[in-house]
Parts: C-alpha cells; sequence; structure tokens
C-alpha cells in the first residue's frame, strides 16, 4: 500500500464517521498521526475539493468534491440501477418506504429510497450509513456472506443504537440463522425507535449478496399480526426479481435457499 494515501483515507474516514467538523489536533489523535503531517495531508486535500475549512473555527469537513464522487459512485452502481423498477413497484405494492443497500465496511450504505406512497413529509436517506448490526438490512447481507466474513463482522465493536438493539454475538447469531431460515430478516426498533425493517438478500451473478432490499416503517404497522408476512414475501419477490436482473439464476446456491 502507498502510505500516503492510506493516511489520506484514514482522514476522509474520519471526516465522515459523524462528526461535522474536527480540528487538526482531534484528526491526528483519531488517526493516529503528527499533527504536521495531518495539516499537509489537509491542505491536500483541500486543493481537491474532498475537504474545506471552516474560516471562522479553523475545524474541517469533507468537501463538496467527495460528493461528485459519491454521485459518480451511485450513476455506476449496477445494484441501484438494477433494483430501481423493483423498488417502486415494491413500495407502490406495501405502501411503505423502500431502502436498497449495499455492506461497506460495518455498515450498509443506502443506494435507493422510494419514499412512502403518501403526503406525508420524508427525508431522503441515500448515502446514509447504518452499522450492520442494527438494521434489517445489514442483518439480511451479513447472514448470507461467507463463514469467515460472517465471523469477523460478529466479532466487530457492535454499539447500541436504541435500548433494543442487539450487540451480543449470541443474539445476533440468533437473528441471522432466523434470517437464514426465513428468507428475510426483520428489525424492531433497533435502528430508530418507533421504526422497524424487513429485508431479503440481493444476490449477484457470482451466486454471492450484493446487497438487500427492504421496507422501512413505523414498527406498529410493519409489524402488525397480519401484515408482516405480507410484507416479507413482498420484499423477498422484489429480493429475487432484482437477483435475476443481475444474473443470478435460480440454480444459485443462496438464491435456491431463497425461493
Amino acid at each position: 500500500m502507498i502510505q500516503s494515501v492510506q493516511r489520506a483515507a484514514q482522514i476522509l474516514g474520519v471526516l465522515g464517521s459523524g462528526t461535522p467538523r474536527l480540528g487538526v489536533t482531534e484528526i491526528a489523535e483519531r488517526v493516529g498521526l503528527a499533527k504536521p503531517t495531518v495539516h499537509g495531508l489537509l491542505r491536500t486535500l483541500e486543493s481537491h475539493d474532498l475537504v474545506a475549512q471552516d474560516p471562522d473555527t479553523g475545524k474541517y469537513s469533507l468537501g463538496p468534491g467527495v460528493l461528485q464522487l459519491g454521485n459518480a459512485y451511485l450513476d455506476g452502481s449496477e445494484l441501484r440501477a438494477r433494483s430501481m423498477r423493483w423498488a417502486e413497484a415494491l413500495a407502490a405494492q406495501a405502501g411503505e418506504a423502500v431502502w436498497v443497500a449495499t455492506l461497506s465496511g460495518s455498515r450498509v450504505i443506502v443506494l435507493h429510497h422510494v419514499f412512502r406512497p403518501d403526503n406525508t413529509v420524508q427525508i431522503l436517506e441515500v448515502g446514509a450509513a447504518i452499522p450492520w448490526h442494527a438494521c434489517a438490512l445489514g442483518h439480511a447481507i451479513v447472514a448470507w456472506l461467507p463463514d469467515a466474513q460472517r465471523t469477523r463482522a460478529l466479532a466487530a465493536d457492535l454499539a447500541p443504537l436504541t435500548g433494543k438493539t442487539k450487540t451480543t454475538r449470541a443474539a445476533l447469531g440468533r437473528a441471522l440463522a432466523q434470517a437464514r431460515q426465513h428468507g428475510y430478516a426483520v428489525e424492531d426498533q433497533e435502528a430508530t425507535v418507533g421504526d422497524a425493517g424487513i429485508a431479503a438478500p440481493i444476490v449477484s451473478r457470482d451466486s454471492v449478496v450484493a446487497g438487500a432490499i427492504g421496507v422501512v416503517g413505523a414498527a406498529g404497522r410493519l409489524l402488525a399480526p397480519g401484515t408482516l408476512g405480507d410484507l416479507a414475501r413482498q420484499v423477498t419477490e422484489a429480493a429475487h426479481a432484482i437477483s435475476r436482473d443481475l444474473g443470478a439464476g435460480r440454480s444459485g446456491v443462496i438464491l435456491s435457499a431463497l425461493t
């Protein structure tokens, strides 16, 4: 690896970790580098619009160049492109918001978001990063990872987001086993109080899980008796359709298990 590139990537990762703005000293402490080194890297990143400095506080944040790169990634995502029409159809059928996501490190990244088809005020969540262990989308992906990758995911730091977030290997292991058994994952207020999710894995042409699609909404609606089963069926059907569009045949190991 090229050391300077690795260090620049670490800085961008710290700035994208959730704290809006950080000073040079804070960044240096988080990446474990000397302040002069961090300052020089920040100046270089700033010259390419990848970071921006607040003129009043002197602190740094991600710059507009990152957004441009993110948009380019979304435009080039085959998973997003293949899932769009199926996500629209699922939202119309289920009457709920639909998210399509992929796994990046320990988080799932929302690639596509279809609003719930009503007149309520909603916020576009494309680009949102959610810890995999706190959402149905994450469970649906990690449940079908190869054993070694799943073991690493369970061994990572799993912090609670709400009082209902599963954070132990035992609890998450049971949740993943249930997802594999049923073909879909369910999350009840583990990422956000009051919200729930139902998600199923999307399989690529090489028979590995590429992401997940799911409905997200009020726990009282999604998990109501008589509703959960219908939504789970609709979600898994959408996941199967996207998987086939990505080139996964019914003979694929994962897709056969879900059918």
